[in-house]
């Protein structure tokens, strides 16, 4: 064999070996973006550990302390809870900006009614639930069956729900000393225990009874929504809603469950609230519907609906609460915390994009 044979062979080899190594790596990239696809909640999982350690590398033990970290979860309860609502809307390629709103007159008329007409505390709460309810349905109703946009829909009832708010409480808030009094069961979510405390009481975890139901309530959710048919159903309308009634899915029925689920959901989020701020207060809770929108995008839900995972949205509420408790430990301006913010949300809209781009 000539010289310029083995050359010829050699770069031959060479391109081969080249060409086989570009497609290991573009598999390895197609394994690692098929990952992310199927387990959405894999890059909030990973941001959420890796922003723990780092701020217990800066701060120190008393990041790391149990009461540190439980008190991520009880400032987080809240959010964790709309944010479980709104994920449940955001899957089927809508939003819900009501989610505040409904949060809050739902405690308004917990309170209300117990204070200003006399109802048994137990029916007070049930009739706040209940209107939750109702006025997720109806939201579902003008979506599904009006086909209104979500967004135009859920802003104007936003704007009616709220006005309502103030309207019926006449801006009147109810005192924490008049709920402990009269009616403790309302601060029911605020009740807390400890697990690991010493025989005086001292250290441990302290654990809410907002906590637990928010995770209780992310649990069962998503059980429903991986084990049963109408989890499914959420997906596919999400992900295509004339192919799902082409299949034989009821997409009017699936979408009226999804916002009246939503609805009552915000209303155990407004019982969730009158433990927290120990009041009944018509101008609580104005931030809810922005955290909750923050927590889902954080979490890898897809704003175009079909893909996400109710635990993603958990672990977007948990990384603004390290975030937030975190710099606040460390002294740094408020600021600091929606500038953060506000980057993981923009890094998460181009995770998604690049997962739909390659996953298609």
């Amino acid at each position: 064999m000539s010289g310029t044979d083995n050359f010829e062979s050699v770069v031959k080899e060479r391109r081969t070996e080249a060409v086989a190594e570009f497609h290991e790596d573009k598999t390895l990239i197609k394994r690692f973006q098929h990952a992310l696809h199927t387990t959405p909640a894999l890059v909030p999982m990973i941001v959420l550990i890796v922003s723990i350690i780092l701020f217990g590398l800066l701060i120190g033990n008393r990041f790391f302390s149990a009461g540190s970290l439980t008190l991520i979860l009880q400032q987080v309860q809240l959010v964790g809870i709309v944010a479980a609502a709104q994920t449940l809307v955001i899957l089927t390629a809508g939003i819900d900006l009501s989610v505040g709103a409904i949060t809050v007159l739902s405690s308004v008329i917990m309170g209300q009614f117990v204070f200003r007409y006399g109802l048994p505390v137990p029916l007070a709460i049930l009739c706040g639930l209940g209107v939750g309810g109702i006025l997720g349905s109806l939201n579902g109703w003008l979506v599904a069956v009006m086909k209104l946009p979500p967004f135009i829909v859920t802003l104007g009832t936003w704007q009616i729900i709220l006005a309502t708010n103030f309207l019926y409480s006449a801006n009147e808030t109810i005192r924490s000393q008049e709920i402990q009094a009269e009616a403790p069961l309302l601060q029911f979510f605020a009740n807390t225990f400890k697990i690991g405390a010493d025989e005086n009481g001292r250290g441990g975890a302290t654990f809410t009874y907002g906590v637990i139901f928010m995770i209780l309530l992310v649990i069962v959710l998503a059980y429903a929504l991986r084990q049963t048919a109408w989890g499914r159903h959420v997906y596919a309308v999400g992900d295509d809603p004339d192919a799902a009634q082409l299949s034989g899915v009821n997409v009017r029925g699936t979408l009226i469950s999804v916002y009246a689920l939503s609805g009552l959901i915000c209303a155990f989020a407004g019982w969730a609230l009158i433990g927290r701020i120990g009041s009944v207060s018509p101008t609580s809770g104005a931030e809810l519907n922005i955290q909750s929108i923050t927590a889902v995008v954080i979490g890898g839900i897809s704003l175009f609906g079909g893909r996400g995972s109710i635990v993603g949205a958990l672990f977007g509420a948990l990384i603004v609460g390290v975030f937030s408790l975190g710099l606040r430990l460390l002294g740094a301006d408020a600021q600091w915390t929606f500038f953060f913010i506000g980057v993981l949300i923009i890094v998460a809209v181009a995770v998604d994009q690049w997962i739909r781009k390659v996953a298609a």
